[in-house]
């Protein structure tokens, strides 16, 4: 049974006094203990969260790392100075990271296994944009995308690892995926993950959605049998709004 699994994701936003003001509200809510929840903040806040407000079930996360532990690369993050810092997942291949930054398969499925190989479990994100979508082309992309990277994995290291849908179309935009669009995509990337690593695997790997999720909408989504919770960007950076989505289950 994959766990249910809420994620903010705060991208470049907040300065740290306000980072752990809002880690604190969320903190001291009364958490459901059937749900991991898991701040994923600018790297610089990632220390001050670790030493203030870390607590079972509330994780901290980086929003990226790099492929190497240690070198000539300049303003990049290391997984395993991540892990000092007591960092437990890792968000990797974000449409953002892939977009602006021209991130290949083959870079992300070397980011997965850095973050990996020092402990650190990545949050896998793969999506389509509107152009793709549009085209009917939107399950053949997915399918690249999680072959090309995440199945280059071991069946251990699958296991570690979280998937999050995210429609581009759908990311900042106020538009959301109905909730059978994104039961048909979550479904079909369980069947992906069913095909390669068995019937198992896939019934226990956390797939979330993302994508314009707010506390209006979060109730009907994830009560779609595929979808098991949410990787949230605008709604995460207000702790009202982002504890209502936690309780939406």
């Amino acid at each position: 049974m994959a766990r249910k699994v809420v994620a903010g994701n705060w991208k470049m936003n907040t300065f740290v006094s306000e980072g752990i003001e809002l880690a604190n509200k969320i903190k001291v809510a009364d958490l459901p203990s059937d749900v991991d929840v898991i701040l994923a903040a600018p790297y610089t806040h990632l220390y001050a969260l670790q030493r203030e407000i870390i607590s079972y079930p509330v994780f901290i996360a980086a929003q990226n790392c790099h492929t190497h532990e240690s070198g000539a690369f300049t303003g990049e993050i290391s997984p395993i100075v991540l892990r000092d810092l007591g960092v437990t997942q890792v968000i990797i291949g974000h449409s953002e990271r892939r977009s602006y930054f021209n991130e290949s398969y083959e870079f992300l499925r070397d980011k997965m296994i850095a973050a990996l190989k020092v402990g650190i479990n990545p949050i896998f994100c793969c999506g389509e944009d509107l152009g793709i979508r549009e085209a009917g082309k939107h399950k053949e992309l997915i399918a690249e995308q999680i072959k090309s990277s995440l199945f280059q994995l071991s069946d251990s290291q699958v296991k570690k690892c979280i998937i999050a849908y995210e429609p581009v179309w759908a990311i900042g935009t106020g538009v959301t995926a109905s909730p059978e669009q994104a039961q048909e995509m979550h479904a079909f990337i369980r069947s992906l993950v069913a095909d390669k690593f068995g019937p198992e695997m896939a019934q226990n790997i956390s797939i979330l959605y993302g994508g314009s999720v707010k506390p209006g909408n979060a109730k009907e989504l994830f009560s779609q049998p595929d979808v098991d919770g949410g990787l949230i960007g605008g709604a995460a950076l207000d702790a009202d709004s982002f504890l209502s989505i936690i309780n939406s289950f």
